[in-house]
């Protein structure tokens, strides 16, 4: 098995972490990967993505790393499991504060079964706070998803200096990857697209992913891109994004 473990990251909302945790998951999935989701977000969206009906599950990631519980998981397609978050990750800043060593709480809970995996994707929340820490400091691959706009562009130098300051900790972590989300052939896309380019020329991804509304309906249906829209240009691009990351990686 590979055992990699991928983190999602974006201090900023809307850029699409949760829709491509989920599509990239399902596309490693269908193809014969062992793959793991993890929620960390408050939000829940990735949990909301497979488990239509998360606000009766009984245990999150929040029991896991706050109070020391087996780390719950669950199957929701073939090759597919997913460890589902809930609204007191709202709360997982103030509850971490006073744990000791509590940037590798995260790290020590997946070590048990990140074996079982050949990937495991990781959705953070929209901060860079001590959640978003401990997933970049579990991680063996770091993607950032962004929008194409100026704002998020700007944005990419602070997580430039979080990464570098979590170094001290663990010396080989460092942004891996960035890919577009959201992307039309207005003016401004193509002039963030290229501006990116230019200055993450070693580290963005060919491949973009194209607005397509067929990926936010799918969110609320249970299914995959993959299984609600097949043909969708979500579903041709998410595919083409994972075989990039998969040969990178492999």
């Amino acid at each position: 098995m590979l055992q990699k473990v991928i983190t999602l990251a974006n201090f900023k909302g809307g850029v699409g972490k949760s829709t491509s945790a989920a599509s990239i998951g399902a596309c490693l999935a269908m193809k014969g990967y062992k793959t793991l989701l993890v929620d960390l977000d408050g939000q829940s969206n990735l949990t909301l993505y497979y488990i239509l009906h998360a606000e009766s599950l009984e245990t999150s990631i929040y029991d896991a790393l706050i109070h020391g519980e087996t780390l719950p998981i669950f199957n929701v397609k073939p090759n597919l499991d997913i460890v589902p978050s809930s609204l007191e990750m709202a709360s997982a800043e103030i509850a971490m504060s006073n744990m000791l060593a509590r940037e590798q709480q995260l790290t020590r809970i997946l070590e048990p079964v990140k074996k079982q995996y050949d990937f495991v994707l990781i959705d953070c929340p929209p901060s860079l706070g001590i959640v978003t820490t401990n997933a970049f400091l579990a991680a063996d691959q770091i993607l950032v998803p962004m929008t194409p706009e100026l704002l998020p562009l700007k944005g990419m130098r602070m997580l430039d200096s979080f990464v570098e300051s979590l170094k001290v900790v663990k010396p080989s972590v460092c942004l891996d990857g960035v890919f577009i989300t959201r992307f039309n052939h207005r003016k401004l896309n193509k002039v963030v697209a290229e501006a990116l380019k230019e200055r993450y020329a070693s580290i963005t991804c060919s491949t973009v992913i194209r607005e397509n509304i067929a990926l936010a309906e799918a969110a609320g249906s249970g299914n995959s891109i993959f299984e609600y829209e097949p043909n969708s240009n979500g579903a041709q691009d998410y595919l083409a994004l994972t075989e990039e990351i998969v040969h990178k990686i492999v």
